[in-house]
């Protein structure tokens, strides 16, 4: 009885630490977001409000305007889409990374002009 008592004990615990390890990370907050294009360095503010798994996001563009969009936040793993109003017509940009503490990195889509590689910074 005692073994079976002790066993379970074991799985219990095994099963909360799982469970811990598996919590989506925190990015809720600024961040200072930087890429490299084709017209040179790129540095914004990104702000994420965060609700469990969904994700609000907030960028800076150049100029001072404002682009919102949503994602998710699964473990570490992070991933949101913004949508863009030009003369030229509508772009939609795909960011997906992986968050590792204060900081994050990962590639951007952008419609047919390929991938970009970011990184951010939690401020």
């Amino acid at each position: 009885m005692k073994k079976i008592i002790l066993l379970s004990g074991i799985a219990i615990l095994s099963l909360l630490t799982l469970g811990l390890s598996m919590q989506n990370a925190d990015v809720s907050g600024d961040w200072e977001f930087s890429m490299q294009t084709g017209r040179g360095g790129l540095t914004q503010t990104i702000h994420f409000d965060q609700e469990g798994e969904s994700l609000t996001v907030t960028m800076s563009g150049r100029g001072g305007g404002k682009f919102t969009g949503e994602g998710t936040i699964k473990g570490n793993d992070i991933e949101w889409t913004i949508v863009r109003n030009s003369p030229k017509g509508e772009f939609t940009f795909r960011y997906t990374g992986v968050v590792e503490g204060d900081s994050m990195s990962g590639t951007v889509q952008m419609r047919n002009r390929g991938s970009l590689e970011w990184t951010a910074k939690r401020k």
